[in-house]
């Protein structure tokens, strides 16, 4: 399985995929006709796995290819569906590489979500979803989990705090602060952790959190103040070495 290329069939609204299921025939989209033809120099009759998080994985033959245009014939399951519990990164954007670098990596290291979020300090306020999301896949289709993260809508750090699950952990990362080190999490985190209850990682601006901003967190009960060692960490940094501290 770990030899055949691996492709997400996304079942969205836009997308001409059906369900994954023995037998079934799917159209490719023009992307994985020009990946599989153009890139790899696939052809009919070679094989792929398509997946998802709904259907799980499954093992496909390429029925046709031809320029950006194919076919997949679908025979049997590789992997069944299964859940893939994981944090949410609340980050807020960076320029378009770092961002770039933090959603791919963020998949890789299990994200279940990610949101951007606006911040005094935010040097960006321009969010493609679109490419976020085209990352998402990629990282995904590489890193062999079924699933893709959520992007969500651009939020301001007030609006979120307010709307926030209290019942929820949300750990903020607060860099040059007496704070437990996230590597060695709260207890109050870790006596509430489960599949059902996974936390959120809230990781600031290049520059950090404003006096005013930092204050706002600090009110919220559902709020637990960590930093990421004893260094300062750039933003893309801290959202990964923060994500990778939460692996269980």
């Amino acid at each position: 399985m770990q030899d055949l290329p691996r492709l997400y069939a996304d079942l969205s609204a836009d997308s001409p995929a059906d369900a994954l299921r023995a037998g079934a025939e799917l159209p490719m989209t023009p992307a994985q006709a020009h990946y599989l033809g153009s890139v790899l120099r696939r052809k009919a009759g070679d094989r792929v796995s398509l997946f998802n998080q709904t259907d799980g994985e499954w093992s496909a033959e390429i029925a046709s290819l031809r320029k950006e245009r194919g076919m997949f014939r679908l025979d049997r399951l590789l992997r069944a569906p299964a859940a893939e519990p994981g944090p949410a990164l609340l980050f807020a954007p960076l320029k378009r590489d770092p961002t770039d670098l933090v959603v791919r990596m963020a998949t890789e290291l299990g994200a279940a979500s990610l949101h951007p979020v606006l911040t005094e300090r935010t040097n960006t306020a321009r969010i493609n979803a679109g490419r976020w999301r085209a990352i998402a896949i990629e990282a995904a289709e590489q890193c062999e989990r079924l699933s893709v993260p959520a992007i969500a809508e651009p939020v301001r750090l007030p609006d979120l705090l307010a709307g926030w699950d209290p019942t929820r952990p949300l750990l903020a990362a607060l860099e040059r602060a007496a704070q437990p080190d996230l590597r060695i999490a709260p207890a109050a985190w870790r006596a509430t952790a489960s599949p059902t209850i996974q936390p959120g990682l809230l990781v600031g601006p290049e520059g950090g959190f404003s006096p005013p901003e930092r204050r706002l967190l600090e009110s919220c009960g559902f709020v637990l103040p960590v930093r990421l060692g004893s260094l300062i960490l750039r933003a893309e940094t801290a959202c990964l070495a923060g994500l990778a501290s939460l692996q269980r």
